[in-house]
C-alpha cells in the first residue's frame, strides 16, 4: 500500500466487483426485489466518484470554486429530495416549486453549520476542508429531508380525515396538518441520535477513522468525529423543522388538506 489510504489498484477492482455481486445476489435470493437498483446504484457511484475525483482536482486550490462545488452539491441534493419527499418525477409539471421547497431545508440546515466552523476557524477556509464538511452536512440535511418529507406524506395519506375533521372544528389548516404530522416527524431524527448516542461503543464512523489512517492522532480523530456527528444533529433538526413547517404550510406537498 501506498501512500494512500486505499490504493486505486486492480485488487481494488476485483474487491469492488465481488462486493457488488453480494450485495446484489442478497437482494435477489431475497425476494426483496433490488438487486438491479444495486447494480445500477454501484455502477453510477462509480463513474460519478472518477468525474467527482478529477474535479476536485481542479477546485480545491480556489475557494471560489470549491464554493461553486458546495452550491452544485446542495442543487443536486434537493432534486434527490424533491423526488423522495414528493414521489413525482423531476420532469412533472411544477418542477420549479418542488425544487425551491426541497432546497429550503437542507440550505437552511446545512448552512448555518458550515458557516458557523468556518467563522469560528475549527475548520480551515481552504477548499480541500470547506468541500469535505460541507458535503457531510449537506447529505445528512438531504437525508433528513428526505426521511421526513416521505414519513409526513405517508401519514397524511393515512390520516387524512383527521386533519379534515381538525379543520371542521375550526383549526387553522397549518394546526390541523401539524396535529397529525409533527409527533412522527422526528422518527427522521432517530439514525444520527443513535450514531451519536453509540460513537465509539459500537462504530468509529468514517471521519474518525479517516483522521487516524490519515497519520492523525487518536485526539485529533475524536474531535473531527465529534465536530461532525453534532453538526449533522443541528444541520438534520433545522432540516426537519423546517420540512414540518413545510408541509403544514402546504409549500412542499401537493395533496395536502386546506
Amino acid at each position: 500500500m501506498g501512500s494512500s489510504v486505499v490504493d486505486p489498484d486492480l485488487r481494488l477492482a476485483l474487491v469492488l466487483v465481488a462486493l457488488t455481486v453480494i450485495a446484489a445476489a442478497a437482494g435477489w435470493l431475497s425476494g426483496l426485489g433490488e438487486h438491479r437498483s444495486i447494480l445500477v446504484a454501484a455502477a453510477r457511484a462509480t463513474v460519478q466518484l472518477a468525474v467527482v475525483s478529477a474535479v476536485l482536482v481542479a477546485v480545491v486550490g480556489s475557494l471560489a470554486l470549491s464554493a461553486a462545488f458546495v452550491v452544485l452539491m446542495t442543487g443536486i441534493a434537493s432534486v434527490t429530495a424533491a423526488g423522495r419527499v414528493t414521489g413525482r418525477p423531476l420532469r412533472s409539471p411544477g418542477v420549479r416549486g418542488r425544487l425551491v421547497a426541497a432546497a429550503l431545508p437542507i440550505a437552511c440546515g446545512a448552512g448555518p453549520v458550515v458557516l458557523l466552523v468556518l467563522a469560528s476557524g475549527t475548520v480551515p477556509l481552504r477548499g480541500e476542508a470547506v468541500i469535505p464538511i460541507a458535503g457531510i452536512l449537506i447529505g445528512g440535511a438531504m437525508t433528513a429531508t428526505s426521511l421526513a418529507g416521505r414519513r409526513l406524506r405517508e401519514e397524511l395519506g393515512q390520516r387524512r380525515g383527521e386533519v379534515e375533521a381538525a379543520l371542521a372544528l375550526g383549526l387553522m389548516p397549518r394546526d390541523a396538518v401539524l396535529l397529525v404530522v409533527r409527533p412522527v416527524a422526528a422518527t427522521a431524527l432517530i439514525p444520527p441520535l443513535d450514531q451519536t448516542r453509540t460513537v465509539g461503543l459500537v462504530t468509529l464512523p468514517g471521519a474518525f477513522v479517516g483522521v487516524l489512517l490519515g497519520g492523525g492522532t487518536p485526539l485529533e480523530a475524536g474531535a473531527a468525529q465529534l465536530l461532525v456527528l453534532v453538526g449533522l444533529l443541528a444541520a438534520e433538526m433545522l432540516a426537519v423543522w423546517i420540512v414540518t413547517e413545510l408541509v403544514g404550510r402546504g409549500a412542499l406537498l401537493d395533496d395536502v388538506p386546506r
